[in-house]
C-alpha cells in the first residue's frame, strides 16, 4: 500500500467510503463552509465527505448504539477526511499563537488525514444540535473533556451539557473510537500511533 494518496484519488480507492453510504447520520462538514475558525471554505473543489472503511464501519456501530440509547437522536458529522494540505493551512493560520495546541503539527500529521478521525456531535429528535456547552472548534478550556468536573463545579458547564457530551462519548467509545482531552467533538478510530504506522495519509 502506498504511504500517501492524493485527495483526488480517493473516489477510486475501495478502502474509503463516502459518508453518504452510512445510514442514520447527518453531514455538515464545517471546513467545506465559512462556518469555521478560519472563516472560509477550505475544502472546495475537493469532496472531503469520506472516511476509511474501518472508521465508517465504526460510525455505523456508533449509530446503532445511539439509536438504542436515545431513540430519534442522530450523529452529525462535522469533519471527516481532512487532507494533509488543509491541515498545514490550519496550522499556519494559528502560527505564533497558543491555539496551535488544538492541532496536530504537520510533521506528525492529523489522524483526520488518514480518514480515521471524525469531529461529531448529536442532533436531537427535532434535528437540533444538543447543547454541549460550546460550539464546534471552540478553542477554550470549556471544550476540554478532562476539565469538565471543574467546569461543573464552577457553573461554567451544566450537568445537562456534560450528560450530552457523555452520551456522545458513550456511543463513540462503544464503537471503538478514542477521545482526546482538549476537544469534546474529536474522536480517533483506534490508536493514533497504529494509524500513522499502518494507514496511508491523504495529501
Amino acid at each position: 500500500m502506498s504511504r500517501t494518496i492524493r485527495s483526488e484519488e480517493i473516489p477510486g480507492r475501495p478502502e474509503f467510503r463516502h459518508l453518504s453510504t452510512i445510514a442514520g447520520i447527518g453531514i455538515d462538514l464545517r471546513y467545506a463552509t465559512p462556518d469555521n475558525f478560519v472563516g472560509r471554505d477550505l475544502y472546495s473543489p475537493l469532496d472531503c465527505a469520506w472516511l476509511h472503511a474501518d472508521a465508517a464501519a465504526a460510525i455505523e456501530r456508533a449509530v446503532t448504539f445511539l439509536a438504542a440509547r436515545a431513540p430519534g437522536h442522530q450523529l452529525l458529522i462535522l469533519d471527516a477526511l481532512r487532507p494533509h494540505s488543509v491541515q498545514i493551512e490550519l496550522w499556519n493560520t494559528l502560527a505564533g499563537t497558543d491555539l496551535q495546541m488544538y492541532l496536530a503539527p504537520p510533521e506528525r500529521g492529523s489522524i483526520h488525514s488518514f480518514g480515521m478521525a471524525v469531529d461529531v456531535t448529536i442532533l436531537d429528535v427535532a434535528g437540533r444540535e444538543l447543547d454541549m456547552g460550546t460550539g464546534f472548534d471552540d478553542m477554550t478550556e470549556l471544550s476540554h473533556p478532562i476539565l469538565e468536573p471543574k467546569h461543573l463545579e464552577s457553573g461554567s458547564l451544566t450537568a445537562a451539557q456534560i450528560a450530552n457530551r457523555q452520551l456522545l462519548r458513550d456511543a463513540m467509545f462503544h464503537a471503538g473510537f478514542v477521545g482526546i482531552n482538549s476537544e469534546w467533538w474529536h474522536f480517533d478510530c483506534g490508536d493514533r500511533v497504529h494509524v500513522r504506522a499502518t494507514y496511508a495519509k491523504v495529501l
